[in-house]
């Protein structure tokens, strides 16, 4: 595989702009990927948090895949999970490999951490079906519902 995986750190802020971008690209919503971009500031606190990870499949300079994620401490054990917020790979780099890569470097940053488990959430609808195939020659299929909650200030609804 010619694409190189880095695994970025608080200085890799221009590398997160390039993920953004490409995330936004292949899910084809710019809009929520690039309308209110967050500064390099916050870009920086957020990679220099040990609870958000970020790695980029690179092919020379060019982001061609990324895996944002994020490692949840849990409470009733001494444990955590990694969840996979959103994995992407650029159409011309699908079904090479890029897509497991990513996953497999996540695999040994969690076991780096002594996470329990990685979970992603992957949607039932046809245009899903690519990840639900990734995902289920990696793990197992668990039957869930997923509720989106408004978060809403009590003072709206006076």
């Amino acid at each position: 595989m010619p694409v190189k995986i880095i695994h970025l750190s608080k200085n890799d802020v221009v590398l997160l702009q390039s993920i953004n971008a490409m995330f936004g690209e292949v899910f084809d919503d710019e809009v929520s990927y690039s309308s209110n971009k967050p500064s390099s500031i916050y870009l920086q606190a957020l990679l220099s948090t040990t609870h958000f990870i970020a790695l980029a499949a690179v092919d020379g300079e060019k982001v061609v895949g990324a895996i944002a994620a994020y490692e949840l401490k849990k409470f009733e054990q001494e444990r955590s999970e990694i969840y996979i917020y959103d994995l992407a790979v650029i159409s011309t780099f699908r079904r090479k490999g890029v897509a497991t890569a990513l996953i497999q470097e996540l695999k040994a940053v969690g076991a780096a951490r002594d996470a329990y488990v990685i979970y992603v959430q992957a949607d039932k609808g046809v245009e899903d079906q690519p990840a639900i195939e990734l995902y289920s020659k990696l793990g197992t299929i668990e039957d869930v519902f997923h509720f989106d909650i408004a978060v809403e200030n009590d003072s709206n609804n006076a």
